[in-house]
């Protein structure tokens, strides 16, 4: 009796020691390099989907490699208690100068001197040829500070971001920009929407496919700036 009771207990202490050190892991794992999202709103429509899940790598961004143009990123925009996080691609480097004019975007060219036009194949028919301040149809052109970057949702007709300060232009500490340390993580893995009752990816409300999408994020070609 008293070698049973030695034997659980043994058995106890080492299973609770392995709990605790997969605790660990688990923990240092998200903290440090990847983490689970869940997305809400139609914010990046048709790239991404309301109630996908999503895996952000925190490990991306270090002092030896910045955000990139096209990238996806999970960031802090500071602008209420009740919006922590934003999800946004980054369009502008630190020193573009962007522009955004006819319902188009423009980024300027150093070599040729001349404003050039972003292709933009990630957005959806009606976002295409559809990006506009506050419906303005007049010229914006924004230069990006140091440590910042121009970020917008695809979905631009339902959206707000750097174009009008993430809708706090109004509030004095505000920016159009989002800041390099507030841009915490990037698109690592799109899991897409999975409904276990029917075991698909099909959008409960789209009906769009959302199957998974490993290890890349929507870009277009390189330019010549």
């Amino acid at each position: 009796m008293d070698l049973k009771s030695n034997v659980t207990v043994k058995e106890i202490v080492s299973f609770l020691k392995d709990l605790l050190i997969i605790g660990v892991i688990v923990f240092v794992i998200r903290t440090f390099f990847i983490l689970p999202f869940q997305i809400n709103w139609q914010s990046m429509y048709q790239s991404y989907y309301d109630g996908e899940f999503i895996i952000v790598d925190r490990f991306s961004y270090t002092f030896l490699h910045k955000p990139n143009r096209w990238d996806v990123v999970v960031f802090r925009p500071h602008i209420s208690e009740d919006k922590e996080y934003f999800l946004k691609r980054i369009i502008g480097l630190p020193w573009d100068k962007i522009k955004i004019e006819n319902w188009k975007v423009y980024v300027f060219s150093i070599s040729k001197n001349t404003f050039v036009e972003l292709q933009e194949p990630y957005l959806s028919d009606s976002n295409r040829n559809a990006t506009f301040v506050s419906w303005d149809k007049a010229s914006h052109i924004y230069e990006v500070p140091l440590d910042s970057y121009f970020v917008m949702w695809d979905n631009r007709n339902h959206s707000t971001d750097s174009r009008t300060c993430f809708s706090s232009c109004y509030i004095p500490w505000t920016t159009n920009y989002a800041k390099q340390y507030d841009i915490i993580w990037k698109i690592y893995i799109d899991l897409g929407y999975f409904r276990i009752s029917k075991f698909d990816f099909v959008h409960p409300n789209l009906w769009i496919n959302t199957k998974p999408k490993w290890f890349s994020t929507s870009r277009t070609h390189n330019y010549d700036l």
